[in-house]
């Protein structure tokens, strides 16, 4: 399939600027850009003159390698940090739900806790304790499992963090409340791509699911599917945490 023209390409080229600089943290200088997206030096530079005027770009040395300007990254941060979530993951909420015909949520880490910022619930819906702005123990539930796994991504990571929120209170008999077993079930969790909770928080309630990182190292949120018991099996699990990964790197 044939690549859409960008509409404006001067604008085009200049957004392909800045994706070719943010690919090398040592900077790249004027003649490497030129080789490697095929431009012209005279109008590669004018661009590049552009993006430093407002920010976007930086050179420190005259002559020297381009760096991504300190403004380009302020702009992000600024929309990071004022970002309505709920606004931003609701379509991929509701597309899972459909897919699934289950009731998903989406949570963030607090502490020891998770909180729920949203919730949509399935036309078979299932009687739970979360709530939106309602809260949970992290570490017997999916979304605070998966949370936790990459938020603290070794083991003497996870163990520091039980250190200080412990002792882990068990919510029912299958919740994990050692903290060396913990950090090897999230270390399994990493590798799987995926959290589960198999009735580790409430008796016939089991959940599968997934981080969201929105551009960050660690997970802003993470999103779940929950279902009865009979409903999850081994296999349908699966199913959905591969289907949840793929979700949410689309939505990405």
């Amino acid at each position: 399939m044939a690549e859409v023209q960008s509409p404006v390409g001067s604008v085009d080229r200049a957004l392909v600027i800045l994706q070719e600089i943010g690919r090398h943290s040592r900077g790249v200088t004027l003649d490497e850009l030129a080789t490697r997206l095929g431009l012209p030096k005279s109008s590669l530079h004018r661009l590049l003159g552009a993006l430093k005027h407002r920010g976007f770009a930086a050179q420190p040395e005259p002559s020297g390698p381009y760096f991504l300007g300190t403004e380009l990254l302020a702009t992000a941060f600024r929309f990071y940090e004022s970002m309505d979530l709920r606004t931003v993951v609701r379509p991929l909420l509701l597309r899972v739900s459909e897919e699934f015909a289950e009731t998903v949520h989406m949570a963030a880490l607090d502490g020891a806790e998770v909180v729920y910022l949203d919730k949509v619930e399935a036309v078979r819906s299932i009687t739970m304790t979360s709530v939106i702005g309602g809260r949970n123990a992290a570490h017997c539930t999916g979304v605070g499992k998966a949370l936790l796994a990459w938020t603290y991504p070794t083991d003497e990571a996870i163990k520091g963090w039980a250190e200080r929120y412990g002792p882990l209170s068990g919510r029912t008999r299958a919740t994990i409340t050692q903290p060396a077993k913990l950090a090897t079930h999230l270390d399994q969790v990493r590798r799987r791509g995926y959290a589960l909770d198999l009735e580790e928080n409430e008796p016939g309630v089991r959940c599968v699911a997934v981080p969201v990182f929105m551009g960050r190292s660690t997970p802003v949120a993470a999103v779940s599917v929950t279902a009865l018991k009979d409903r999850m099996s081994p296999a349908r699990m699966e199913e959905i945490g591969n289907g949840l990964r793929r979700a949410v790197t689309e939505q990405a």
